[in-house]
């Protein structure tokens, strides 16, 4: 289910895909990214051979274009799988039943990494991440420290 957030930078994007669409066919050529880039790009520019290698490395239907779907890939990323990503490896750390990493998770886990660290050093780790002071971490702190 998407936020708020994300359903308004979605309809940013599709706002953005129409007015870089020039002859509203629903498809966007590396020539009207190029001009799109400049429009909206404020003072950017990219060459037609760049914008040609973006919309071939988009391009999931092979026509040479970019559909709706192939222009929010490019405009939002892969944050969903990088944050499902980020999720799993939060769960490594979890002990079972907890929703936070505490420093005797993070020692376990890190144990398990090949490195051995004591629980005082874990704290002192897990300190420098904790944005709300209560000596674990959530896994938005945990999102922090990631990226």
């Amino acid at each position: 289910m998407e936020s708020g957030m994300e359903t308004a930078k979605l309809e940013d994007v599709e706002r953005v895909f129409r007015r870089c669409d020039v002859d509203g066919d629903g498809k966007i050529s590396a020539e009207d990214l190029r001009h799109c880039v400049g429009i909206t790009g404020e003072g950017m520019s990219i060459s037609l051979e760049e914008a040609e290698a973006v919309v071939k490395s988009l391009d999931s239907d092979g026509d040479g274009l970019l559909g709706m779907e192939d222009f929010v890939r490019l405009m939002m990323g892969n944050k969903g799988e990088e944050e499902k990503e980020i999720k799993e490896a939060f769960q490594m750390y979890l002990m079972e039943g907890s929703e936070h990493i505490t420093p005797k998770s993070l020692k376990r886990m890190l144990s398990r990494l090949g490195e051995s660290r004591t629980v005082d050093e874990c704290i002192l780790m897990i300190s420098s991440f904790d944005l709300n002071g209560d000596g674990v971490l959530n896994f938005d702190e945990f999102m922090v420290m990631m990226q």
